[in-house]
């Protein structure tokens, strides 16, 4: 009995002002075709597990938008969370919810905006992480390095266990500077962290339970009166007091430290799609490099004119034509009430732009 459970929240603010608070990245097409990131998370899970059995945990204000991209799964599967508490009470929740619909499920938790370049390398991935989580561990699937990545986390992994793929995770790293990353890669024993999870429900919740007692009471509390009629109460009064706190934080770290967590390395083309030059770098351009993210239809057709220029991201989303000339290496994000223009090197900082926003109170841009 396997569910799957996305957790949909954030507002993707390295990648504004396409993504906002009230409609951020994981709505809209940036995986090269029509289909959302949402949905194609959904469209990758067919093979492990049906709609019934897909539950997303989305921010209110999300709710109608979710509904209306995943007409098949039941509208009583998606979570709805008051406010955001971080990832740990988001995924907790909804493991509290499965536990109480099959006390022995198994669940995989999975982001709602990542890309990946082969599904089926990615199930069959996962399906080995089932096999650690049958075996009671809180299983993660770790991705193999390909460069000196200073922005992600890592996962530092020991010997199999068994004769099977799982290793043991010996410790949950932190995003390290550019030398320590650079050791990492060459040691062969690091994976990148992208917070995919696999495991029993019971299992991780007994663990909640060891280390986020408050959160874990919080959680049972609110799962119990899920399906009745006050569940509203419950939920207004206990889910502001629940801690807001990574489930890395909250339960890995310490799972991994007693020797309850292991893994599985994937290579299936992992992208979480952080910023514009990661999304210009996944998504196929011109023989210049040129990047045109067509995103989501407009009345008119996106008109772009680009002439001697080189390695642009261009994402046309306002239906004025964008024009480039003689210029490279940058990012144009052109929509009908903001345009964005930096050098793709800076992409990471877009998150800046955000935050001075919010400084000066112009929270209709956000």
């Amino acid at each position: 009995m396997f569910f799957a459970v996305i957790p949909a929240g954030g507002s993707g603010t390295r990648l504004w002002p396409l993504s906002r608070a009230g409609h951020p990245k994981f709505l809209h097409p940036l995986t090269g075709t029509s289909s959302s990131l949402l949905q194609a998370t959904v469209e990758r899970l067919g093979p492990l597990t049906t709609p019934d059995h897909t539950i997303v945990v989305t921010g209110a204000a999300h709710v109608a938008a979710v509904a209306r991209q995943l007409v098949e799964v039941p509208e009583e599967n998606i979570l709805v969370e008051p406010t955001p508490r971080d990832s740990c009470a988001a995924i907790a929740l909804a493991a509290a919810v499965v536990a109480e619909r099959e006390p022995d499920a198994l669940m995989g938790s999975f982001a709602a905006d990542h890309l990946i370049g082969d599904p089926q390398r990615w199930v069959e991935t996962v399906r080995r992480a089932i096999t650690g989580a049958q075996q009671g561990l809180l299983m993660t699937i770790g991705i193999k390095p390909t460069r000196a990545e200073t922005g992600y986390g890592y996962l530092q992994f020991g010997d199999p266990i068994g004769d099977g793929p799982v290793h043991r995770v010996e410790e949950f790293k932190e995003k390290p500077p550019a030398a320590v990353a650079e050791t990492y890669l060459r040691s062969g024993h690091h994976l990148w962290n992208a917070s995919m999870f696999v495991w029993r429900t019971d299992v991780f919740l007994a663990e909640l339970a060891r280390q986020q007692p408050e959160l874990h009471a919080g959680l049972t509390r609110i799962a119990r009166v899920w399906h009745s009629r006050e569940r509203e109460e419950v939920l207004h009064e206990v889910w502001p007091t629940l801690p807001k706190i990574s489930v890395d934080y909250a339960v890995m770290e310490g799972a991994a430290a007693a020797g309850r967590v292991g893994t599985v390395p994937g290579d299936f083309g992992w992208n979480d799609v952080g910023d514009f030059h990661t999304l210009g770098e996944v998504i196929p351009g011109d023989a210049a490099g040129n990047v045109v993210v067509a995103g989501e239809s407009t009345e008119t057709k996106p008109v772009v004119l680009l002439h001697e220029t080189e390695g642009l991201v261009v994402v046309p989303q306002s239906g004025r034509l964008v024009a480039a000339l003689g210029v490279r290496d940058l990012v144009v994000v052109d929509t009908p009430d903001a345009l964005m223009i930096c050098p793709r090197d800076r992409a990471q900082d877009v998150k800046k732009l955000v935050d001075t926003l919010k400084q000066r109170g112009d929270e209709r841009f956000v």
